[in-house]
């Protein structure tokens, strides 16, 4: 567990940049130090996507509609405020995870299945199924797949740029 005073100094940001991502992300914001490992890795991920020069928006809009997608499959039935940032920081099966949320959909992302229709929650079944609604699982997975290989492709792209930053920044230490 950690504070947000601990993830800012972990990050080199200040409070108020890491207060700021949780609202703009729509984040819980927890007391003391509640925050779980998760929440400090969505941070590390989203920081470390803001240094290779991707920008707030678009990871904003690939939240919002991993979220989505995660919200369709009912991953947020399990209770937990920070559902959807539960799976970051895991390592295993980085194929088959989804870019912010780290959540593994159990299949390689490029297969472009999903399971649907789990529900694990008390809740009432909806009146109409999420596809006559207009809300498509696949449809927001293939949406998800296309802007994370955007992002992917500008890293890959400036990652030689950075890692020359970096070597040159070695004569200033």
């Amino acid at each position: 567990m950690h504070s947000l005073n601990q993830m800012a100094k972990t990050l080199n940001r200040d409070v108020v940049y890491l207060s700021g991502l949780q609202k703009r992300f729509g984040l819980p914001a927890c007391e003391g130090a509640t925050y779980p490992d998760g929440y400090l890795e969505f941070f590390c991920t989203v920081v470390f996507l803001r240094t290779f020069g991707i920008s707030e928006e678009s990871l904003r809009d690939l939240w919002v509609l991993e979220k989505k997608l995660l919200t369709l499959l009912h991953v947020d039935s399990t209770g937990s405020r920070t559902w959807f940032l539960d799976a970051c920081g895991r390592t295993t099966h980085r194929e088959r995870r989804l870019l912010l949320s780290n959540f593994d959909l159990g299949i390689p992302l490029a297969a472009r299945e999903v399971q649907t229709g789990l529900d694990f929650s008390d809740r009432l079944p909806e009146l109409f199924e999420g596809k006559a609604m207009g809300e498509d699982a696949l449809r927001l997975l293939d949406d998800c797949l296309k802007l994370e290989k955007t992002i992917l492709n500008d890293v890959r792209s400036e990652l030689p740029h950075l890692r020359a930053a970096a070597k040159w920044a070695t004569r200033y230490r």
